[in-house]
């Protein structure tokens, strides 16, 4: 049963987030959520199944009602550096079920092969005042519709793809740090030296933060910058990232801005619902840059704040019960 959820919560793209598996149940437009996590074939008949309005509300149909069509931006061939056409790639973090469990910097550290300060995902104690609670808070690259970072560069190293994601092409990049500098979330980290990671490959393909043939599959690099890119790789074969498939708190949701729809890996939410009910808000929103990662305030926490040795001691005995 494990293996089975594990398997299901990687492929979201594939059946859970098609935005061409279009229906024409009566006047109403319907999204066929076909995800193995939410939409499931009626049990008393195999001719009834489950499927979303737009207002995310959960009907079931007849099976000979819905016309399953092809996604619009179906692309037989792919360019690393246009990515996916007629898709816009959000993830939404929960800050009241975070816990600094750390489980998603770990997967994204080993992932990627990254090590010690140079972590692209980190998770900080935030406080308002003295009086206030404090919580946790994970930050990792905002792939910015209007990127900053993109406009300083002076050799097209950081460029934005027409998904949404602001990868770097570590063949271009030539250390200059002007993305660095103009980056407003400070989420991006310089090799000063060469990675003390051995003779490691990963087996990505043109796909990471480095999209040149060349470098394809490398480690971080000296003299050339790094950043959280969304896993392009994961995404491509219809899978979550590292982060999202990590936390056992589902902290990370991901998917489609445009298909309105996001996954944990255990639920699937209307991104729009989610963020009006749980008044979800994107950081420095007056800077114009237009981030895809939204947050949802720390209320109505799951756990409550623990910290250092309480949490890590508590963490290991649930993780390794005797």
């Amino acid at each position: 049963m494990k293996n089975n959820n594990t398997d299901s919560r990687r492929k979201f793209l594939d059946k859970g987030l098609k935005l061409g598996l279009i229906t024409a149940v009566g006047a109403v437009g319907l999204t066929k959520l076909a995800s193995r996590l939410t939409a499931q074939t009626d049990k008393n008949s195999s001719n009834k199944m489950e499927l979303m309005t737009t207002d995310g509300t959960i009907v079931v149909v007849d099976s000979s009602e819905v016309m399953e069509i092809e996604h619009a931006g179906k692309i037989d061939k792919y360019d690393v550096r246009e990515g996916m056409p007629n898709r816009k790639f959000v993830m939404v973090i929960d800050l009241a079920k975070c816990s600094n469990l750390l489980k998603c910097q770990s997967s994204c550290n080993t992932n990627h092969f990254i090590t010690g300060d140079h972590a692209w995902l980190k998770v900080y104690k935030m406080q308002e005042e003295e009086d206030t609670a404090p919580y946790w808070m994970p930050t990792v690259c905002m792939h910015c519709d209007h990127p900053a970072c993109v406009t300083v560069c002076p050799v097209d190293a950081t460029f934005k793809r027409r998904d949404g994601l602001v990868l770097i092409d570590t063949e271009r990049c030539i250390g200059c740090r002007f993305c660095m500098a103009a980056c407003p979330y400070s989420t991006r980290v310089f090799n000063w030296k060469e990675p003390n990671q051995g003779e490691i490959i990963m087996d990505m393909g043109d796909e990471t933060n480095r999209p040149s043939p060349e470098y394809a599959g490398l480690p971080s690099l000296k003299g050339t910058v790094d950043k959280c890119d969304f896993c392009p790789h994961k995404i491509k074969e219809n899978e979550l990232p590292h982060c999202v498939t990590a936390c056992p708190n589902g902290v990370y949701y991901f998917g489609d801005k445009y298909e309105d729809t996001v996954t944990n890996g255990e639920e699937t939410l209307r991104l729009s619902k989610l963020l009006k009910e749980k008044d979800g808000y994107r950081l420095m929103e007056g800077l114009g840059t237009k981030p895809s990662v939204y947050y949802l305030p720390p209320v109505d926490r799951l756990d409550d704040f623990k910290e250092g040795l309480e949490r890590y001691t508590e963490y290991k005995s649930v993780e390794n019960p005797e």
